[in-house]
């Protein structure tokens, strides 16, 4: 039986309109209105004055001698992270400068209200449309290089076992140096940054150790991903690069640290999700032990992950399974002071993927919840109280990123499921080889396709499948080749 192994792209303006309808189903608006692109351009403006909007309370300090710098993939322009890195004699200083979005977006505005309703940016294979107006997001307040921009820098000292020793925000104007791509980092540094690569790898490797100790665990999944060319779009699985993982170790060792603040302060808004349960870990070992994964009975799930080939038919199926542990993650808002008391402590304090309590405070470019967290650490670290339109906007902040994040991810799976079935549509009838993931779930490595299958599917064997049909709007379908 001849098997299909398919490079194959689809053009993409034949895919654009299928894109746009799917947007429009799920209520993503392409345009920001003008009353919020007028904002935006009047934040710029004010920006290039060096003035301030009348809430904010914190002087601004001049860190534009550090020699910051940006590491994220080829082409970004939406820089919400900005770093300075140094090796001490007992481990890291840590400067970490986040796009200080609040200082550009009034409480109350147009601007602020269509953040709230869009909740973080949308990325789909034709266009990304913004949180915020472009000319904000990949303009004056971008940390892009060489321009003097309003940032939020963390100062956080780290021991060599990878523990915070202390850690503060304050408001300050920057300047990154140079904007790294994550290809140029990993492939061939060049001099300048071989020691900012060296030092990252360090902090990495004991921020992960120290994860592990207190029983972190991570989930080494290949994404699927589309990839755009000038020849059309494709299909691929892609894992993190090494440089990738060290980086955010950043961002999380500053989440972490923005979580203390608030647990500290009593007000804030963690990501939390519950630990595995032991009924689930036992359930996961059982389809180990089914797939022909080796797990030991003295090994625990990180440490079972060391050896795990994820690239293997029967790690790619374990993968799978294992997505089960990783589930209730929620964005929990708190303020213990509260007069009614409606914003209690929740009763999980902890990300339990990362066993540690854990706040977004990183991406406020794209995220709208990490606006609203910066804001408290700003106040807690001057010490002063936390500003009214912040704590009015925690009641519902949790609710706002669950919708948003829940309309934007349908979006992306239908996205993908339009350029796969755009991709094998010439080849209904023909046969391919996949993996099995699970009893009705196939994936192929060419194209990087996961889709439906009918019949007996053998998980975490190689099986032949035949492609049913290839429909836009529905993706593809497979049925097990007899």
């Amino acid at each position: 039986m001849p098997v299909r192994r398919l490079v194959a792209r689809a053009p993409l303006h034949e895919l654009e309109p299928v894109f746009a309808a799917i947007r429009e189903r799920a209520g993503v608006r392409e345009e920001h209105d003008p009353a919020v692109v007028a904002d935006a351009v009047a934040a710029g403006e004010r920006a290039a004055r060096g003035e301030e909007l009348p809430h904010v309370a914190d002087e601004r300090a001049d860190l534009t001698a550090v020699p910051f710098v940006t590491i994220d993939p080829e082409g970004s322009t939406d820089l919400d992270q900005a770093l300075h890195l140094e090796r001490t004699a007992d481990g890291w200083s840590v400067l970490y400068a986040i796009a200080d979005v609040g200082a550009h977006v009034e409480p109350g505005s147009a601007l602020d209200r269509d953040t709230r309703d869009r909740a973080e940016t949308v990325y789909c294979p034709d266009m990304r449309i913004g949180l915020h107006p472009a000319v904000l997001s990949e303009g004056f307040a971008s940390l892009l290089p060489d321009q003097r921009t309003k940032a939020a820098v963390w100062s956080i000292d780290v021991d060599l076992a990878g523990q915070i020793r202390s850690a503060r925000v304050e408001r300050a104007w920057v300047r990154s140096v140079r904007q790294h791509a994550y290809t140029e980092l990993s492939a061939a540094p060049p001099a300048e940054a071989r020691e900012l690569v060296q030092n990252l790898a360090e902090l990495g490797a004991a921020r992960r150790a120290l994860m592990r100790r207190r029983g972190a665990v991570t989930l080494p999944k290949p994404s699927q991903e589309v990839t755009r060319t000038a020849e059309g779009l494709s299909l691929e699985f892609r894992a993190a690069r090494d440089i990738e993982e060290d980086n955010a170790q950043v961002s999380l060792l500053a989440g972490q640290a923005a979580a203390m603040i608030m647990m500290n302060a009593g007000i804030g808004i963690l990501r939390t999700m519950p630990p595995a349960t032991a009924e689930a870990m036992t359930r996961l070992r059982r389809q180990a032990k089914a797939l022909g994964v080796r797990w030991r009975d003295d090994e625990s799930y990180a440490d079972m992950l060391d050896h795990l080939d994820a690239a293997s038919p029967q790690g790619a199926a374990f993968l799978v399974q294992a997505v089960t542990l990783f589930r209730g993650a929620r964005w929990e808002p708190f303020d213990v002071a509260r007069a009614d008391g409606s914003l209690p402590l929740p009763q999980v304090l902890t990300h339990g993927a990362l066993a540690t309590p854990y706040a977004h405070v990183t991406a406020p470019l794209r995220r709208l919840v990490d606006r609203f967290g910066l804001e408290i650490c700003l106040a807690v670290s001057a010490g002063r109280p936390v500003p009214e339109w912040v704590r009015e906007a925690l009641p519902t902040l949790g609710d706002d990123m669950a919708g948003g994040v829940r309309r934007n991810a349908q979006v992306d799976r239908e996205c993908v499921d339009a350029v796969e079935s755009a991709v094998l549509a010439p080849h209904v009838g023909e046969v391919f080889e996949g993996i099995g993931l699970d009893e009705r779930t196939v994936q192929l490595n060419e194209p990087a396709v996961v889709a439906r299958c009918e019949g007996d599917v053998a998980v975490g064997r190689k099986t032949l499948v035949r492609l049913v049909s290839a429909e836009p709007g529905q993706g593809p379908r497979f049925a097990v080749a007899s």
